[in-house]
């Protein structure tokens, strides 16, 4: 009540029209709040019993100043509290704030993540990745438009807007943005009225029906387009289909008003799908992955499973190899084994290293460099690896908090070995596996078969042997006992 008269939580709902940007370079946070006021679902989750939050004129003494919220940070949801003081400067808040003086939702979410996060300082050039998981409790997917040629590569520019689409339909929270390849970039405006070096919000993804009354319903002709906002809350494209140009003509006004398309500078613009990989270079999907067997979309098996890289001077107990090029230390990093039960499977693979921001004191910690490499070993596999076997896949490595990776597996069984980039670097992670059937995940730990009383009378294995079937002819099935 020191900043205004009337105080609200909300005020006339939750938009991603709210927001605008403060002084800290944190567009990248507000970019992902945009995206989560659009799914409601996901901002109850993040705001909890919000209406007992809010401010009630007629029961002043219900109010006790403190508000919580929830974040979802290395596989748990944390309630996160804090007061309802917020930095001003002049009477006017320093950080976020929404375009309704009284509403403050998104200042207090900011200062709730920046609490999280160590410090209001800790959030200045932060990641969108980052946020988006820390909403959802998702799996992000950075993906780089130029380096996929995805604007000369009309199929694959095809599939990847199916893929975006699907996304969003299903609730996922998508961001974007340009590339700044130097200081001066930041943030810098070009012709096209987009900036460099600044994280836009995903809000909209459809395919428009062009063309009007009955004919728009028996033509064919659906152009892929995408919806996006500037934090700022101004400065928008001004190219092919920007709230003024003369393409809207094309779209008859039911399906504009479908649609949601106004003409004002509030940051929010339309563009097609083929313009956004010609000017955007990064694009990032947060897909929610659905475990629940009540729902009509797929359902995903779960396993997840928590690590961590420790140093040691006995390699048998090293767990901070580095990744494959340091080949003498390589296979002294955590090994994961799991199955693929079906002939193909699509398995999606996650890990995130735990956030080195937890205090002021400590400032604004760097991420270490990881990834993570995908062997096929022998179906019987139930021990560590100490040669390497055959290279399926293998993810990125990237000084970043979370890696992912979408592959196609064959049936047989699997070892993920999860590394930082150099050895000797020691850290907490978690790691996260999707598949269509339970892929039964476990650590392996023993480096050998255990001994036991038998093995004095037995002997002990002294040789490992391997066979590759590389052919076989006249087999006949097999009976149902095996024979």
């Amino acid at each position: 009540q020191e900043i205004c008269d009337d105080p609200h939580l909300f005020v006339d709902g939750i938009s991603s029209h709210d927001l605008h940007q403060g002084q800290v370079g944190n567009c990248w946070f507000v970019a992902a709040c945009s995206s989560l006021a659009s799914r409601e679902s996901l901002w109850q989750k993040v705001i909890p019993d919000w209406k007992e939050q809010e401010w009630n004129a007629e029961k002043p003494e219900s109010y006790a100043g403190i508000f919580h919220f929830q974040f979802w940070r290395f596989g748990q949801w944390l309630d996160v509290v804090i007061d309802d003081r917020l930095p001003t400067l002049h009477n006017q808040l320093i950080y976020c704030h929404s375009n309704s003086k009284n509403e403050f939702w998104c200042a207090l979410v900011e200062k709730a993540y920046a609490k999280l996060s160590g410090c209001y300082e800790a959030l200045d050039g932060g990641n969108t990745a980052d946020a988006l998981v820390d909403f959802t409790g998702g799996v992000s997917e950075p993906i780089d438009l130029t380096e996929g040629d995805y604007i000369a590569d009309e199929a694959k520019r095809n599939l990847l807007f199916e893929r975006v689409l699907k996304v969003h339909n299903r609730g996922g929270l998508i961001s974007c943005s340009i590339k700044a390849t130097s200081a001066a970039d930041m943030e810098a405006r070009l012709g096209c009225g987009l900036v460099k070096g600044h994280a836009y919000a995903v809000t909209d993804v459809r395919k428009v029906r062009l063309g009007h009354g009955l004919l728009s319903f028996f033509k064919a002709e659906r152009l892929d387009m995408i919806r996006m906002r500037n934090p700022w809350g101004e400065r928008e494209w001004n190219g092919p289909w920007s709230d003024t140009s003369e393409e809207w003509q094309k779209v008859s006004k039911s399906e504009r008003e479908k649609m949601g398309m106004t003409v004002e500078d509030d940051g929010e613009f339309w563009m097609t799908f083929e313009d956004f990989c010609k000017y955007f270079t990064d694009i990032i999907k947060c897909r929610l992955i659905n475990t629940s067997y009540l729902s009509i979309h797929k359902t995903w098996e779960e396993a997840v499973l928590r690590g961590a890289w420790t140093r040691s001077s006995d390699p048998l107990k090293n767990r901070s190899g580095g990744c494959i090029n340091h080949k003498d230390t390589f296979l002294q990093n955590p090994q994961y084994v799991f199955d693929v039960k079906k002939a193909e499977d699509e398995v999606l693979i996650s890990i995130q290293q735990k956030p080195k921001r937890t205090s002021r004191k400590e400032g604004k910690g760097e991420n270490l460099a990881i990834g993570f490499d995908i062997h096929k070993v022998e179906l019987n596999r139930n021990y560590r690896m100490h040669t390497l076997q055959q290279k399926v896949a293998s993810s990125i490595y990237i000084n970043s908090r979370s890696v992912f990776l979408r592959t196609d597996l064959k049936e047989g069984r699997y070892v993920i070995i999860p590394t930082t980039f150099d050895p000797g670097h020691e850290g907490e992670f978690l790691l996260r596996i999707f598949t269509d059937v339970p892929s039964d995940c476990r650590e392996l730990t023993l480096d050998e078969p255990p001994h036991t009383c038998w093995s004095g009378m037995c002997g002990y294995p002294q040789v490992v042997s391997q066979i590759h079937v590389l052919a076989a002819a006249g087999l006949k099935n097999q009976d149902a006992q095996g024979g």
